[in-house]
């Protein structure tokens, strides 16, 4: 074979493997990309909250890997980040009016999480709509319960502040009449802060002593911790499941040592399930110098409970 002869081979083939990779260039990669496009849909406003479009490699070489990339997204997407909100909704647990009426307040409500990760493994090769799954978890009592709710106490505390220190006494005032007739149902997670909601002027809350990284300064809102504090040391009488607690950076002389249950809106908070299996209610008692927290249920299941108990 002469150089003429090999440059004509070497030619040829260029052609051929250019005309291949043109070809298949110009294949409809792009139609079926597209199809195999999902769609996150808001069930609320019905419009696309994420497209995902998974590629033949991932799909073909490991697709536990794929899963599992996809588990960690759904988490953070369910759950939200710093710069996302998520759709995690905790539960605004229900009140009792002046007049024995139901204030509702709101479902637990969060995304299925293992769901919708099933559901875009099984589009992936397809691609598709998937709506977002998401569960409603209402409070567990009946609304029939509510007469009887305040019949016997189960548990009860009470501490004690200086009644002249009038910006900290009316802070604690208007946290204790935001948890006074609050229905904590079968499992609910009962959180001091979303029932309290934000500590501000404009919800009343006054200028007072705060403690805050172990140095005592002024902040708006300052003493509400001693009705989370109170709180606390009475629920924690029942058989109750502390989800969430933090101590203050240094003692407060209202409760026993390692007793207290600090709080800040947006920050720390103080949680606890209800596990009793009954429901009940939290009754505050404010008045000049002394905050006094019952908890309170009917004579039928104080009777179940001692029930179980013996």
């Amino acid at each position: 074979m002469n150089i003429r002869q090999f440059l004509f081979i070497v030619l040829i083939l260029f052609l051929t493997l250019d005309g291949s990779r043109t070809k298949a260039e110009e294949m409809p990669q792009d139609e079926s990309t597209t199809q195999r496009t999902i769609k996150i849909i808001d069930p609320f406003t019905k419009e696309v909250v994420k497209k995902i479009t998974p590629t033949d490699y991932e799909l073909v070489t490991d697709i536990a890997q794929y899963k599992k990339e996809l588990e960690q997204w759904v988490r953070k997407f369910a759950n939200g980040s710093k710069n996302s909100s998520g759709y995690f909704k905790p539960m605004i647990l229900d009140k009792i009016d002046n007049s024995g009426e139901i204030i509702k307040g709101r479902p637990l409500i969060k995304i299925n999480e293992e769901l919708l990760v099933n559901q875009i493994v099984q589009q992936s090769f397809s691609g598709g709509e998937i709506e977002l799954p998401l569960n409603y978890f209402q409070s567990d009592y009946s609304p029939k319960d509510i007469p009887y709710l305040n019949e016997v106490v189960l548990a009860s505390y009470s501490t004690h502040f200086k009644a002249y220190k009038t910006g900290r006494s009316k802070n604690i005032e208007l946290s204790a009449i935001a948890i006074n007739n609050v229905i904590v149902g079968n499992n609910d997670i009962f959180s001091f802060n979303s029932v309290v909601g934000p500590r501000d002027v404009a919800t009343g809350y006054q200028m007072a002593p705060e403690i805050i990284k172990g140095k005592m300064v002024m902040g708006i809102g300052g003493g509400i911790c001693q009705t989370s504090s109170t709180l606390f040391n009475a629920v924690d009488k029942l058989e109750v499941k502390i989800v969430e607690r933090h101590n203050h950076s240094k003692d407060v002389g209202y409760v026993p040592k390692g007793r207290d249950a600090t709080v800040s809106f947006g920050g720390l908070d103080f949680k606890f399930q209800n596990t009793l299996g009954v429901p009940f209610l939290v009754k505050a008692y404010y008045q000049p110098g002394t905050i006094t927290i019952q908890i309170r249920t009917s004579k039928e299941y104080e009777h179940i409970l001692k029930n179980e108990l013996s």
